[in-house]
């Protein structure tokens, strides 16, 4: 199926990467689970030759999510953490990456926990703050690894003047975009060289599958992911790949009714006298409200609020009916969490606090549910 030169997001999201079964005629792609294909003789084969090596089911959600996000080559991996380590394999020991400082704990604990052990050198700045890249930038500095918005605290990088500044300095740009999905923002478009998902999040959308995504720009890069998917191992299998291949074809839709939800609570939490702070970059309270007005297609389906102590949060938390106290985001199904204890728990606890990342800090990941019943869900457990 040959998609339109101008095809349009939402056209994109649906067909790009996928053709009708060549034996049956069907419109969906099949979940190809065998791990070998049958050779015809010694050398001659259609294409495939070992399931970690290649599957229809995956390549087909690479090449649709490549296209989504506008680059060369898309590769599966099997979560998101799998996906960041992929791309970490491009360095040798002694090379340097600079961080975005309030990035996710478990890409923290990555950095810090086990690839420091391996010579990689990591340092962590403000990355919204532009005047703070290039003086952290050094000779063995190789990437520049970007959350935006951040988790859990919304920050927001200007990704394009980012990557001006890292490519100066014959830096890539690596952009974790998790958080915004590429209905909110494509990062390729804007300078970056890759850009990598937790595909668990909002690509499937339905909180059943676990998995990862790069997606680059570069030949070379296109390359190295190849040759490691491949020699290391991590890939998605073809079951989660089918499972998120369901979920690009809804994101649009989703992700519209997901900013109109999240919008409209992040409004109601400003006004609520229990509440200290709203962060959302969809508010004008936002210190990035103008850069995310026009970086970004809507504010995306994270907010984080918070209600003063560790003991009022574990009261909210415990209240809560339609809220489901769990971990993760991007469902249709609305989530609430407490990064200090969980998702952020492997961060010191200093460095929580610098972050803002207090004990009474909420994260909500608002889903699709008719939006009076979550604000009366809030209400009554704010109450």
């Amino acid at each position: 199926m040959k998609l339109p030169d101008a095809a349009r997001f939402a056209t994109i999201c649906i067909h790009a990467g996928q053709e009708p079964d060549p034996t049956t005629g069907a419109i969906i792609t099949p979940i190809y689970q065998t791990s070998t294909y049958v050779q015809e003789g010694l050398g001659q084969h259609k294409g495939y030759e070992y399931g970690r090596t290649q599957n229809p089911t995956r390549m087909t959600l690479e090449a649709n999510v490549a296209a989504i996000e506008g680059g060369t080559a898309g590769f599966a991996f099997a979560s998101g953490m799998a996906a960041i380590d992929a791309v970490l394999t491009r360095l040798q020991a002694g090379d340097h990456v600079l961080v975005s400082d309030n990035t996710y704990g478990g890409t923290f604990r990555l950095f810090e926990k086990v690839r420091r052990k391996f010579g990689l050198d990591f340092s962590y700045v403000d990355t919204a703050n532009l005047d703070a890249i290039a003086p952290a930038i050094t000779p063995k500095t190789k990437y520049l690894f970007i959350e935006s918005p951040t988790n859990p605290m919304l920050a927001v990088t200007d990704i394009a003047a980012a990557s001006d500044i890292a490519h100066r300095h014959g830096v890539r740009v690596v952009v974790d975009n998790t958080f915004a999905s590429p209905y909110i923002q494509r990062p390729l478009a804007l300078g970056a060289d890759i850009v990598l998902h937790s595909t668990t999040k909002f690509l499937n959308g339905h909180s059943d599958s676990v998995g990862g995504i790069v997606i680059v720009r570069h030949d070379d890069d296109v390359e190295w992911m190849r040759f490691v998917q491949n020699a290391a191992g991590a890939i998605l299998g073809p079951m989660d790949a089918w499972l998120v291949l369901r979920g690009t074809k809804t994101l649009p839709i989703r992700m519209e009714r997901t900013n109109a939800n999240t919008m409209r609570i992040a409004e109601y939490l400003a006004a609520h006298p229990r509440v200290s702070r709203t962060i959302y970059p969809g508010l004008p309270s936002h210190p990035h409200h103008a850069l995310a007005r026009r970086q970004m297609q809507g504010f995306g389906g994270l907010i984080s609020f918070d209600v003063g102590s560790l003991d009022r949060a574990r009261e909210v938390l415990g209240k809560v009916r339609l809220m489901a106290l769990a971990e993760s985001l991007g469902g249709v199904e609305t989530l609430i969490s407490h990064p200090a204890v969980m998702t952020h728990a492997s961060v010191p606890m200093e460095r929580r606090e610098m972050l803002g990342i207090t004990d009474g800090l909420l994260r909500v990941s608002v889903g699709i549910e008719d939006i009076a019943d979550l604000i009366d869900d809030l209400t009554q457990a704010l109450g």
